[in-house]
């Protein structure tokens, strides 16, 4: 390889890396221990604030409710959309969100 294609890869590496960097600097949630606290200009995440309405203990109760609802008024639809939804994604995070809080409740026990 001659020393001007090496150069370009070298180059061209430093900015994929740059970019990698970028992008997971973007993509993954900051967590409070990092000495930021969370913002209030609504950038922190979830960013939307749907997302995070449904992300709060009231909105994941509103879901459900509205799940049984369609699930008693409409079975066959409501199977369906279960169908079109990602299933094992949605267990783990219910399950990581349940264990959380029990974990929380035996923290908070005397």
């Amino acid at each position: 390889m001659n020393p001007r294609d090496e150069a370009q890869r070298n180059a061209i590496l430093a900015r994929l890396a740059e970019s990698r960097a970028e992008i997971k600097r973007l993509l993954e949630p900051r967590s409070e221990d990092e000495g930021e606290a969370p913002r209030e200009d609504g950038m922190g995440f979830p960013r939307s604030r749907t997302m995070r309405a449904l992300m709060s203990g009231r909105g994941l109760g509103a879901v459900g409710a509205t799940a049984a609802g369609l699930l008693i008024a409409r079975p066959a639809l409501a199977w369906k959309l279960m169908r079109m939804l990602p299933a094992g994604a949605l267990m783990r995070a219910a399950l990581a969100r349940f264990l959380g809080g029990m974990r929380e409740r035996r923290a908070s026990k005397p």
